[in-house]
């Protein structure tokens, strides 16, 4: 018997996850989303993936953009959480006005202040479930200055994890 949508939904909820916001920009336009299922795929080439919901108004723009930067927030950052998630009623273009952003390599808009931008050119997307599952090979990295506290999501709720002194 396959498990139930909640029950798995209850279980990833005791998962921590880094919470980053996922932009493009390019001949579709500039669109970014937050999300949390981010990882590593492989270092030779290095490689992410991004989950990102199918069913969102940027999916489209990523494919056709072709390039996407992870933005992995700083603790300070957990507003603009929540304005990529669309839980303040942004929209489009509009969520860039909050935040410092410029560009590395590809042109995907990289957040100034984030623990680490990784800046790479989508190279597969896969459709899982509900899902696309997009897969990045990085050609730029900008590590945060100064930043000592990381934002994450845990519990179904933000927490800060900072750097010992």
């Amino acid at each position: 018997m396959p498990v139930e949508r909640k029950e798995f939904r209850d279980a990833m909820a005791r998962l921590c996850a880094a919470v980053n916001i996922i932009t493009t920009d390019g001949p579709a336009g500039r669109a970014g989303f937050t999300a949390s299922a981010m990882c590593s795929v492989t270092d030779s080439p290095p490689t992410l993936l991004v989950c990102m919901n199918k069913g969102v108004s940027s999916a489209e723009v990523f494919r056709r953009n072709g390039v996407l930067c992870v933005n992995t927030l700083s603790a300070e950052q957990q507003e603009l959480s929540g304005i990529f998630a669309g839980f303040t009623g942004v929209e489009g273009e509009a969520r860039f006005g909050s935040g410092g952003w410029s560009t590395l390599a590809t042109g995907a808009p990289a957040l100034e202040g984030a623990m680490v931008a990784f800046d790479g050119r989508i190279t597969d997307m896969v459709e899982k479930g509900t899902h696309l599952v997009v897969f990045a090979e990085i050609e730029a990295i900008r590590l945060g200055e100064g930043v000592d506290a990381a934002l994450l999501y845990f519990a179904r709720d933000y927490r800060r994890v900072g750097v010992a002194a």
